[in-house]
C-alpha cells in the first residue's frame, strides 16, 4: 500500500466493500449502521455503483436473515 492510499479518507462505498468482503458477508442493517444510509440507498449502491464497478454481489437467506457478500469470480 502506498502512502497516498494510507492517508485517503474512508468513503461510505469503501465501508460497504469492506463489509461485503467479509467471509460471512453482511446484513442490510449492518450496512445501514456503518454508512448512516437508509436501506434503499444501500441497495441502490449495491445494484448500481458496485455492480457497475464489476463486483458480483450474492445474497443468501440464512435463519430468516438475508446476508450479502461479494462473490469471488475466478
Amino acid at each position: 500500500m502506498d502512502a497516498t492510499a494510507a492517508l485517503a479518507p474512508e468513503t461510505k462505498l469503501s465501508q460497504l466493500l469492506a463489509l461485503l468482503r467479509r467471509p460471512e458477508g453482511t446484513t442490510l442493517a449492518e450496512m445501514c449502521a456503518a454508512t448512516g444510509w437508509q436501506a434503499h440507498s444501500v441497495r441502490g449502491a449495491m445494484a448500481g455503483t458496485l455492480k457497475r464497478k464489476g463486483h458480483v454481489i450474492a445474497s443468501q437467506k440464512l435463519e430468516d436473515v438475508r446476508r450479502y457478500r461479494i462473490e469471488v469470480v475466478s
